[in-house]
């Protein structure tokens, strides 16, 4: 048996912190995301000892965890106790407290103890450097995300519409949102899955459920062919352009036809609107690119315009890479560089348009609740940086060597015209708008971004 004591201070009275752990999203924010940790069955909440349980661990060696909620006590304490899952046993006391005048203490307290019941003794120090880990994650998250929710606090709470809600940003801004306090609804492509916060559409055919859309604040549109990952065929290009302009056009549609009409439209698009332009810096107002994925940026913005036309205030998030272990191009650049076989791509002159997820979704946030935003937005961190000088920040970070490089040749010769575009192409694009509206980045420079995303102190 061994007890874990962590104690963490934040600007904020216990009743708002404790409201925002009681929101659906909280667990899915805390976990660190270099666990790779999925929640897979609830029942009940944690005021009515439900229960949760969840899966970890890579593949086939996945291993359930369920623990229930007991010990309840507003404003002031929740514990959860292991049902089944990997620890002998386990008992996580969660105790909110005053710091003062508007200050709070939050204390989580793990009581554990290995399977078998054999003596902690051994495992002690590897386990509490885990947990030490995982727990310094958790606060930091819960202080960003306070914090935006505060900044960006609204007379009411939003109800917002997000399509492509299961994909890595889109689950992610979900979490985000509900745990502000703001009703979600995920647009879904199935009948079935519609319901409970999930309202069907299906632009491919023209169907939405205009009823369930009534009364929205904002729609998020984030649905699209994947443009990175396979090589660029004839048939992927045309599946790219057609689902980004044709799904914009559907959903800007929708959009206009509902009454009142939602505040705002925020619409995907990418840094690639500015094609390769090695170390030109790009703001918003700069010309756009040539190539495919230039032109597709183009007609998928473009597509918008039925919303502008309707009085619609729409924005464009020409997103850069979003770095989390948790999904996309962070995730799968992971394994290479843990291995030590990571390094630069091609002469790695090209820039990185690289972007916190977290500043990803308080940029969004800052979008939807903000008036003076409108049209494109570059969703990207004020410090932009080379490809080489990612990949050397990454090394570091992982403590791994970074001495091999992939060639030009390679690259393109395995992800063709793909590969050429967005691994050996690249856009020093600048949130101008974003620092122009007053959004203040929580992780500006890359090294602190992936020390906080991937745990390393």
């Amino acid at each position: 048996m061994a007890i874990f004591r962590r104690t963490h201070r934040l600007p904020h009275p216990p009743a708002e912190v404790f409201a925002w752990h009681m929101r659906p999203g909280a667990l899915e924010r805390l976990l660190p995301p270099w666990e790779n940790v999925r929640v897979v069955a609830r029942e009940g909440g944690i005021a009515d000892g439900g229960t949760v349980t969840v899966r970890a661990g890579p593949g086939p060696l996945k291993v359930a965890w369920t623990v229930r909620h007991t010990a309840y006590e507003e404003d002031v304490l929740f514990r959860d106790e292991q049902v089944r899952g990997p620890f002998g046993h386990w008992v996580h006391t969660h105790r909110f407290s005053s710091d003062g005048e508007s200050g709070s203490r939050v204390e989580d307290e793990i009581d554990w103890g290995p399977p078998l019941n054999v003596d902690a003794t051994p495992f002690v120090r590897r386990i509490e450097r885990i947990f030490d880990r995982g727990f310094a994650f958790r606060h930091q998250r819960l202080a960003n995300d306070l914090a935006l929710h505060r900044r960006y606090r609204q007379r009411r709470p939003l109800t917002v519409a997000i399509s492509g809600s299961s994909g890595f940003l889109g689950r992610n801004l979900r979490h985000f949102l509900t745990t502000g306090g703001h009703r979600v609804l995920r647009l879904v492509r199935s009948r079935n899955k519609a319901g409970d916060g999930a309202v069907y559409w299906n632009p491919a055919q023209g169907k939405v459920d205009h009823d369930g859309l009534q009364g929205v604040d904002a729609i998020v549109h984030l649905a699209g062919e994947p443009l990175v990952g396979a090589r660029w065929t004839a048939a992927k290009k045309r599946e790219i352009l057609r689902s980004r302009r044709n799904g914009t056009e559907w959903i800007a549609h929708t959009a206009a036809r509902l009454s009142p009409p939602p505040r705002v439209l925020v619409c995907a698009s990418a840094v690639g609107f500015y094609g390769n332009r090695g170390d030109e810096k790009l703001t918003e107002e700069s010309r756009p690119g040539r190539g495919f994925l230039a032109e597709v940026c183009k007609a998928w913005e473009l597509a918008a315009a039925p919303a502008r036309r309707a009085g619609i205030r729409v924005v464009h998030l020409r997103q850069g890479v979003a770095l989390s272990p948790d999904g996309g191009a962070l995730q799968l650049m992971l394994p290479a560089f843990r291995a030590g076989a990571g390094g630069r791509l091609g002469s790695g002159r090209q820039y990185f348009p690289w972007i916190g997820l977290d500043d990803t979704l308080g940029l969004i946030l800052h979008a939807i609740v903000t008036p003076q935003v409108r049209g494109a937005v570059n969703v990207t961190a004020p410090l932009p940086v080379t490809n080489a000088t990612f990949a050397s920040a990454l090394g570091r970070v992982l403590r791994r060597p970074t001495l091999l490089a992939v060639p030009s040749l390679a690259v393109y010769a395995l992800m063709g015209e793909m590969g050429r575009t967005v691994l050996l192409g690249g856009q020093r694009a600048l949130p101008a708008k974003a620092e122009r509206t007053g959004y203040e980045f929580l992780h500006p420079s890359i090294e602190e971004a992936l020390r906080f995303g991937l745990g390393v102190a």
